[in-house]
């Protein structure tokens, strides 16, 4: 039996027509560009996490650029943050002119772990970016206590993460800034490219809004040099209509990634671990293996889905060789690059293929 990695189309089945109707009130009105429906999808998602403010932007990777660029870090400053993650959490900060500074990981969480924080705070820190990787909030507490003591702002990357909370507070509505990717394979995804910037501060909710239109306020009148990074009005019709649904597909996922917790009882696999105080959502449900790579190969042999993410820690990407880092820099980023593999979930997965995919694994070992 083949088991994808995740399957949209069975996603999209029961609200397709609510989908289309979304999009058809979108060309009767014909303001595809900042249309209503993007100031009201901007308004529910505040509501839904937490902050004052949401400014949609177009992408998660613009969300981190407008959020630093909010907070005017420039050539010059430093941006901690951790090697294990997509690269545009550190992309961004490259793209100002600033430099990333790491800080490894928890081993148990994948997440920044704040008892290396402090030493990596020099004078040239502009922000911290903790990460919210595979949808479980970082531990939060310790790093904003640090930041604050500090005086530097926090920017939660919580891409992987709408709907996780930390001790009852939910991702994006921790730090200075949340940022939001839609990415179609998100557990709240557009179809294409949507991201979203989330923050309790009126002055860097005026800052973005000016800095996703060319920094221009009223129009045709720059204050400053921004984007272009609106969202589409199509796509922000899109993600409310998937928003109703965006709870029961996090209870889906974490149905689904229980049945693997107990299924899973193979020596040689080590299901993931929730955090005390978590809400994890699972947008990854990602284990760390034993010869991962011969393990990967034989499922894909087996038309079972599974990805990497990430195989190689972006202290050892080739673009950031002048960085100074090398291997053994940060031993927990790397050890996790060399182990982990994330299995299928989503919320329409069958029993069948879950069982289907624990069945291939132990198969691969009992070898």
């Amino acid at each position: 039996m083949a088991v994808p990695l995740l399957d949209l189309h069975r996603q999209y089945q029961p609200i397709i027509e609510e989908v289309h109707s979304a999009i058809s009130k979108v060309f009767k009105h014909n303001r595809f560009i900042m249309g209503p429906e993007v100031q009201e999808l901007e308004e529910r998602i505040a509501g839904y996490v937490g902050a004052k403010h949401a400014i949609a932007v177009a992408s998660g990777t613009d969300a981190l650029l407008i959020a630093l660029r909010a907070l005017s870090v420039e050539p010059g400053d430093e941006v901690i943050t951790t090697p294990f993650t997509f690269f545009a959490t550190v992309g961004v900060i490259s793209r100002l002119g600033a430099k990333p500074v790491f800080v490894d990981i928890d081993p148990d969480t994948f997440n920044m772990n704040p008892d290396q924080l402090e030493i990596a705070i020099s004078e040239k820190t502009r922000a911290i970016i903790p990460i919210h990787l595979y949808g479980q909030c970082a531990d939060m507490d310790l790093i904003l206590r640090i930041a604050r003591e500090n005086n530097i702002p926090v920017v939660e990357d919580a891409a992987q993460a709408i709907g996780a909370s930390y001790k009852g507070k939910s991702a994006g509505a921790m730090g200075d800034f949340g940022c939001f990717s839609f990415f179609p394979s998100k557990n709240l995804g557009a179809a294409g490219d949507a991201g979203m910037i989330t923050t309790n501060d009126n002055f860097l909710d005026e800052m973005c809004r000016k800095l996703r239109v060319h920094g221009a306020k009223p129009k045709y009148y720059h204050g400053i040099v921004g984007y272009n990074s609106r969202l589409d009005t199509i796509q922000a019709a899109i993600l409310m209509v998937k928003l109703n649904w965006l709870n029961k597909w996090h209870e889906g996922r974490r149905r689904r990634a229980s049945i693997y917790d107990r299924l899973l009882n193979i020596d040689e696999v080590v299901t993931p671990l929730v955090a005390p105080d978590r809400y994890h959502i699972y947008h990854q449900y990602t284990v760390r293996v034993k010869d991962r790579d011969g393990l990967r190969n034989f499922l894909k042999e087996n038309n079972i889905g599974c990805e990497i993410y990430y195989p190689l820690p972006l202290h050892m990407q080739e673009c950031y060789n002048d960085l100074g880092y090398k291997e053994g820099s940060f031993p927990e980023s790397e050890k996790a690059a060399n182990e982990v593999l994330s299995l299928p979930i989503f919320p329409e997965m069958t029993d069948a293929e879950q069982e289907e995919v624990v069945d291939t694994i132990k198969k691969y070992y009992s070898k």
